[in-house]
């Protein structure tokens, strides 16, 4: 017992002090996502490959493959070993392996034609590393420069179904027949195509890959490239080769094939077509099919972007998409022609997805990253160019349209912590890579959309097929840049990104104008939010910061290009600013990824220009959703008053827009969940009902048939945070509802009422309501789903202001000798108290006054 109460002690000392301090780590990131950085054995640089030959025979049903690789080397300095990946569960039979030198004919080796004959070369050892993914064949003497052979292997491994990686099976219910049926897919980036078959297992290493894969005759294989011919397997009936063009020269990251009994749809064109010559076909399990009718349709519209967007055409002669079930990787399989979705991706309404596979069609399989050092430049180039596609599309655009506020609240924090990232990896690759993301954006405003477009191009056409370096594109846009006059004298588009992403900061300027002069002076320094603002060298650090700026007088969102470059400097002062009845805004739609403050009068003119003005919406929604955002990361830093940040909010009875409404409900959130003072509550519940209820009745209480995802989950997310600031009709609605479970004859049996209820009821509603709650809680019989009960403990925890609510549940878990409370269920209840000021204050004041009875127990 007294370990148990020790354990509480220390959860509620930690979890007040947590609250106190560091209350804004608990705001989620949501850039976790990324393809981290590989540290990986490299492999000699002495010997590179030209070709390969492959043959898998894959066995689904009994979860093993077999097969064979000839791949073609070149020597590019002398030596006697030969490295290559496989990894340590490929079994690779040494009799199964050969060198097979080609050497000239003596008597015609002065001919240019002169024909290569084949040498066997003798081995001597056959070794695989130790915890390494290597086998390393040592030869009986060593190879000259310019040697050519081909080396022969055998190879055998495990399919796995618990996974969806390298060469994988998984099995699905064929709902018409009942029966169970296998499919067999390969994802092998980004270093896993050493788990099917040797090879040399670097991005940078491309060759051609001929392809051929066995299959039973029911069912059907495909590959990145088209079919040449089949061909029946001798002395196994019923099996054939299926035998693939040659690939274009390619890493074995992007190699791919699929085993299946799948179908197809095409896409049904119509005159007004363009004829791209390439052979889409969508592909899924038969009762599924009907979903994917318009899936072809946002491919090819997709593709018509981007080969205008790349300057270059789709490169190769045909795209299969497939719609997995129970496909279980994060991401899609973006082989090289052969995309692999989960079915849900393939379905939704949202394009995104299939438009960033596609771009890695060109970014990544024609053009390839040399190293994985750069796959976070490729990565943030593929997410611009993805958000570029989508928008262009115009489908479902209000979906994808707060592209990129969401993203850059998430970087804005971050990169403010005194430690950005901690020891997380991921996060800190997810970071840069959205940071880097933000920065091409931020040249495409400066140096117009028709420079940045045709350096990109530039780029795609020189590295096609090629490998490339973070550099090369940076050096692609200065080019395309200097070409067209539109960089400052002594600037590089490389020394303008660099600025931006090697550090793991962002800068905020300070914007204070002269009234008497019309001037402005401008500053830079590093952004911080946690305090104390004590980060070593922090005045050391400067940026290439664009100065765009726009004037009440001339309202001109268009025109991106900066009045001046910040160069590394941390003041720079303009003249030719307007009077001082008219409003300044630097930085207008969140063109480069950095806060802006203000002196108080332009902050106030801005205030009132929103509130009152009838041209206020003249003013685009990206950019009045960046002043309210600005004005709250300003706020939390110390370099803002707060009265000033709820000023700007006050145009939002207003607002329709989800965008602008969006950084409002993070602040709303983190605001009342720190107010502790029952009479400051209640006038900021007040506030939230006066600036909301506008919004909630033009949007009305029920959704409307085509209205966008926008507007439903505007509604939907200010009719939550109005029943947390008890607004009548919604606490009503909630105690209706919340009735019928309470009138039913037997409540333990189930739970009628939705969740969105039932936060409300406890929080606003009766202590018999709440009691009744409670009472669930502990008759909540097994046979129900106890993540029910987890949700309904919670609610009642974390959603009550009273503070006799709290006691009486610390009371029955911590006092009493009660058996229907779990240790985890105390741990549950304190994380939930924690959560909130008037939680985590009742919760040390109950330690407080029982600290005597705790202890004796």
């Amino acid at each position: 017992m007294a370990s148990k109460f020790g354990r509480i002690f220390t959860i509620i000392v930690i979890s007040y002090l947590v609250s106190q301090v560091t209350c804004h780590s608990k705001r989620s990131i949501d850039l976790i996502a990324a393809h981290s950085l590989i540290s990986d054995t490299r492999l000699p640089k002495e010997i590179s490959p030209n070709s390969y030959k492959v043959k898998v025979q894959p066995f689904p049903e009994e979860g093993y493959f077999k097969g064979e690789v000839r791949i073609n080397v070149t020597w590019q300095e002398s030596t006697d070993l030969i490295t290559l990946h496989a990894h340590n569960e490929l079994e690779i039979s040494e009799k199964d392996i050969a060198v097979i030198q080609f050497m000239a004919d003596d008597e015609s080796e002065k001919l240019s034609s002169s024909p290569m004959l084949p040498s066997p070369i003798k081995l001597i050892k056959i070794e695989r590393v130790p915890k390494k993914p290597l086998i390393v064949l040592h030869m009986e003497k060593p190879l000259n420069r310019g040697s050519q052979c081909e080396i022969q292997l055998g190879f055998a491994g495990k399919m796995y179904n618990d996974t969806s990686e390298a060469l994988f099976r998984h099995q699905y219910i064929d709902t018409v027949s009942g029966e169970k049926k296998w499919y067999v897919a390969t994802h092998f980036r980004p270093n896993l195509a050493r788990r099917v078959f040797p090879c040399f297992d670097e991005p940078a290493l491309k060759a051609t890959f001929l392809v051929s894969v066995a299959r039973q005759k029911h069912m059907t294989a495909l590959s990145n490239m088209p079919l040449i011919n089949s061909e029946e397997i001798e002395n196994q009936p019923g099996w054939v080769w299926d035998h693939f063009e040659q690939t274009p020269v390619m890493s074995t990251f992007t190699v791919g094939f699929v085993v299946s009994e799948f179908v197809y749809v095409e896409r049904n064109k119509t005159e007004d077509d363009k004829d791209m010559g390439l052979d889409i076909k969508v592909w899924s399990r038969p009762d599924y099919l009907d979903m994917l009718k318009n899936v072809s349709d946002k491919i090819i519209r997709s593709l018509e972007i981007l080969q205008d967007f790349w300057g270059v055409p789709y490169p190769l002669p045909k795209l299969d998409c497939f719609a997995l079930p129970n496909y279980q990787a994060t991401k899609p399989a973006d082989n090289w022609g052969l995309i692999l979705f989960k079915e849900s991706e393939l379905t939704s309404k949202k394009t995104w997805h299939i438009s960033q596979e596609l771009v890695y069609q060109w970014l990544g399989s024609l053009a390839t990253p040399f190293w994985w050092s750069d796959a976070h430049i490729n990565n943030a180039l593929n997410r611009y160019v993805t958000a570029y596609t989508t928008l262009e599309l115009n489908y479902g655009y209000e979906t994808f349209n707060n592209w990129p506020t969401t993203m850059l609240y998430s970087i804005y924090y971050e990169f403010s912590k005194r430690y950005p990232h901690g020891k997380t990896t991921a996060i800190k690759q997810d970071s840069v890579s959205a940071k880097t993301e933000l920065v091409f954006r931020m040249l495409n405003y400066t140096l117009g959309e028709s420079t940045f477009k045709h350096g990109l191009q530039k780029f795609m056409t020189d590295r096609q097929y090629k490998t490339f370096f973070g550099d090369d594109i940076w050096a692609a846009l200065n080019d395309q840049a200097n070409f067209d006059s539109v960089l400052p004298k002594d600037a590089t588009v490389n020394a303008i990104a660099a600025s931006w992403i090697t550090k793991d900061r962002l800068p905020v300027i300070n914007v204070v104008r002269n009234y008497a002069d019309n001037t402005v002076n401008i500053t830079q320094k590093v952004y911080l939010r946690e305090r104390p603002h004590d980060v070593p060298d922090q005045d050391k650090l400067l940026w290439w910061i664009p100065i765009v700026l726009v004037k009440q007088n001339k309202l001109d969102f268009k025109n991106t290009t900066p009045a001046i470059w910040m160069q590394k400097e941390k003041t720079v002062t303009l003249t030719d600013m307007p009077g001082s009845d008219f409003f300044i805004i630097v930085n207008p739609e969140e063109i480069g990824p950095f806060p802006v403050n203000y002196d108080q009068q332009n902050w106030n003119m801005l205030s009132n220009f929103l509130i009152h003005d009838k041209d206020r919406l003249k003013i685009p929604v990206n950019t009045r959703a960046k002043l309210l955002h600005d004005a709250w990361n300003l706020a939390y830093a110390g370099d803002l008053c707060f009265d000033t940040a709820l000023d700007m909010t006050l145009f939002l009875k207003h607002e329709k827009e989800y965008i602008a409404w969006d950084p409002i409900f993070t602040m709303i959130d983190h605001i009342g969940r720190h107010i502790d003072s029952p009479e400051i509550h209640r006038k900021f519940q007040i506030y939230i009902r006066d600036i909301l209820e506008p919004l909630y009745i033009e949007l009305a209480s029920e959704s409307k048939e085509g209205e966008s995802d926008g507007k439903a989950h505007l509604r939907s997310t200010s009719k939550t945070f109005l029943c947390q600031a008890g607004y009548k009709p919604c606490i009503e609605e909630a105690q209706a509802a919340f009735k019928k479970w309470m009138d039913s004859e037997n409540p333990d049996e189930g739970n009628p009422v939705a969740n969105q209820y039932i936060c409300p009821v406890f929080q606003w509603g009766t202590k018999e309501e709440w009691e009744f709650g409670l009472q669930r809680i502990i008759n909540f019989p097994p046979s129900r789903k106890q993540n029910e009960r987890t949700y309904l403990l919670k609610t009642l925890a974390g959603c009550p202001l009273d503070s006799w609510k709290i006691e009486r549940l610390l009371n029955i878990t911590v006092l009493e000798t009660n058996g229907n409370f779990s240790d985890n269920d105390v741990s549950l209840i304190f994380s939930m108290l924690a959560g909130r000021a008037r939680g985590y204050t009742t919760l040390f004041n109950f330690l407080e006054k029982n600290w005597f009875t705790i202890k004796t127990k």
